[in-house]
């Protein structure tokens, strides 16, 4: 019994160990999936502000937004994550990369060295950006000023420190498929679609978290606790409790000087949101209403 018991520890280890492998191999774009293409920065501007890039990934406390210097702390449940440099920097920055290890890290979230970024950078909703878009954005940032310095590293208890475990949360949370359009859809719901779930990532924070910080589907966009601990995110569904009375020039108004309809401003984090949207055209404000608008009413967890 204990010889069969053996043999089936043995086959399990010698099966389990190329899957497992497999499944935490970290995915890549090559430079022959690339293709020709004309760099548009005007275009990766746009994307940039969609995304909110600098809210994350300016150098905290300095008034220059387009100093990519990274260091901004973001505490989680599962420790501290730490926003990296991605200025043009050659050595502290991104300013060495190609554009196939720019677009590897946005859609597959992995890094040059083939590691497994952490989900909090949210590559989850980048993935739906297209190819083209992606190599816009890393044209404009190539054009911001290169900042020296690198970010402290990230501060995570075992097992979290571990990134091969990233892996196994890809196959989980990550499809690698790209937007495609709702032909049943206009071409601005479309539009706001794309900037809402692609490149704006609204998602990431408006969604409440699973166990293994993964968003839960069912109420996608219905809010809950804030992932730093403090207060809660608010639900933008179409929900009493979220967006359900407001007007798409409601949404408009917040996108573009984040005053609500209550005669309130918002603050904290959706503060730095609204800095970047506010710079976006009438037409992406527009359009991200509409989309915003168009999102069935979902009811939010209960709060503790």
């Amino acid at each position: 019994m204990r010889r069969r018991f053996t043999i089936l520890l043995i086959v399990l280890i010698v099966l389990g160990v190329p899957i497992a492998l497999g499944l935490t191999r970290a995915e890549r774009i090559d430079n022959a999936q690339l293709g020709s293409h004309s760099p548009n920065a005007d275009n990766g501007r746009t994307l940039f502000l969609a995304g909110g890039c600098a809210s994350c990934h300016a150098t905290p406390e300095q008034d220059d937004k387009m100093r990519l210097g990274g260091g901004l702390a973001l505490p989680t449940q599962f420790g501290t994550f730490r926003a990296p440099n991605i200025s043009p920097h050659v050595r502290d920055g991104i300013g060495n990369w190609s554009e196939a290890q720019f677009a590897s890290a946005m859609l597959k979230g992995t890094s040059p060295k083939d590691e497994h970024y952490y989900p909090a950078f949210p590559y989850t909703s980048y993935q739906r950006m297209a190819l083209g878009d992606v190599r816009d954005l890393f044209a404009f940032i190539k054009t911001l000023p290169p900042v020296e310095g690198r970010a402290p590293a990230h501060d995570l208890p075992f097992p979290f420190n571990l990134r091969a475990g990233i892996g196994l949360w890809k196959v989980r949370y990550l499809d690698g498929q790209p937007f495609r359009l709702a032909t049943s859809q206009s071409a601005q719901w479309n539009r706001g679609a794309y900037l809402v779930e692609g490149p704006g990532h609204c998602a990431e924070c408006h969604s409440p978290r699973d166990i293994a910080g993964g968003i839960v589907p069912q109420q996608r966009y219905a809010g809950g606790p804030n992932p730093t601990g403090e207060g809660r995110v608010p639900n933008i569904t179409q929900h009493v409790d979220g967006l359900g009375d407001w007007t798409e020039a409601d949404i408009e108004t917040l996108l573009e000087s984040g005053n609500t309809p209550s005669f309130d401003k918002v603050g904290g984090e959706m503060a730095a949101v609204v800095r970047n949207t506010a710079q976006l055209s009438p037409e992406d404000r527009k359009a991200m209403a509409h989309y915003l608008k168009s999102l069935p009413a979902v009811s939010g967890p209960p709060r503790n």
